[in-house]
């Protein structure tokens, strides 16, 4: 049973079209899925001359030709037309799961700089595809082989992100325990990270902890959903890593970021939730300092599909059991 995964290839003056190449060159993950790249043909060629590496059979190209001509692209540079492109493959991609002409979606880096070059309003990936999706309540989960974060928000002020609605982190709860079940773990206890410091310690450092965490967490135990907190952040994730945690619910965008990036940088993959689609995601950048190069180690996009087929595959098999 191979799922049919769309793999877009980023921004492209950034390393998505060598990573996306380097990933596929190797047969372990050739041989996972029936992959579409998007992107334009010109910056695939070009990626594959200075890679010397071909795309293989296993995968076919989708282009999107004109976009941005590998002749028009400086490398390493933010452009207006790379980052129209770049948003432009999401877009193809995003539809062809729609349509189910796919079954999920895989990412390469796209440069904010350059998609705000080209006047498109575009606070990230995540943001975007709910947008198109038609959903205005998704989330960001990160993952690798020891740790799983969720994130109540993530692209916005830290000034905001404290600004806590119980609504919201009851939901992010719920994603987050929906995400578990989608990995397959059907008994995992989820843990609510605290705010403020020793989470709040009995309103010393601050009240939102016990006026907005805690209230969420009852909450959310009520649903039936086994979930503890809020926890001090300070020990969350040690405990995480241990296994006592299947889950931590990361109440900003660094809180989860910085353990999860600081554990297993190359293998922690970005999961949309809350959405119709699967779309999965390398957890790093553009490198516009190394782009040109050669070295770009194609690590976490392997990571990323991987995970997408995993994912696809668990739904495939959900809904032939259905009556």
């Amino acid at each position: 049973m191979q799922p049919r995964i769309a793999v877009t290839i980023g921004d492209p003056a950034g390393i998505g079209p060598e990573v996306v190449l380097k990933a596929l060159a190797d047969p372990a993950t050739a041989g996972l899925a029936r992959w579409t790249v998007v992107g334009d043909t010109s910056v695939l060629r070009d990626a594959e001359s200075r890679c010397s590496l071909s795309l293989p059979k296993q995968a076919e190209w989708l282009s999107l030709d004109k976009l941005a001509s590998a002749n028009d692209v400086q490398l390493g540079v933010p452009s207006a037309a790379c980052g129209r492109a770049a948003v432009e493959y999401v877009r193809r991609a995003t539809e062809l799961c729609l349509e189910r002409k796919t079954d999920a979606m895989v990412t390469a880096p796209v440069n904010k700089e350059a998609v705000t070059l080209s006047g498109l309003k575009f606070s990230g990936h995540t943001e975007y595809i709910a947008e198109l999706c038609g959903v205005s309540d998704s989330r960001m989960l990160l993952v690798n082989d020891r740790l799983r974060v969720v994130h109540v928000s993530t692209h916005v002020a830290l000034r905001q992100a404290c600004e806590l609605e119980p609504n919201r982190i009851v939901r992010t709860i719920e994603l987050g325990h929906a995400a578990l079940l989608s990995l397959g773990i059907t008994d995992g206890l989820i843990a609510v990270c605290g705010l403020n410091p020793h989470a709040g310690e009995n309103g010393l450092f601050g009240d939102e902890d016990s006026r907005s965490i805690a209230p969420a967490v009852e909450t959310a135990r009520q649903l039936g959903i086994r979930c503890e907190g809020p926890i001090p952040a300070d020990t969350v994730f040690l405990k995480a890593f241990r296994g006592v945690y299947a889950l931590v619910i990361a109440m900003y965008h660094d809180q989860g970021h910085v353990p999860m990036k600081l554990i297993d940088f190359e293998n922690t993959v970005n999961v949309s939730l809350g959405l119709p689609i699967i779309r999965t995601s390398v957890d790093h950048g553009t490198a516009f300092d190394i782009v040109g190069t050669n070295q770009a180690d194609p690590t976490n996009m392997k990571a990323a599909m991987k995970l997408a087929v995993a994912m696809a595959k668990h739904r495939i098999s959900a809904a032939l059991r259905l009556p």
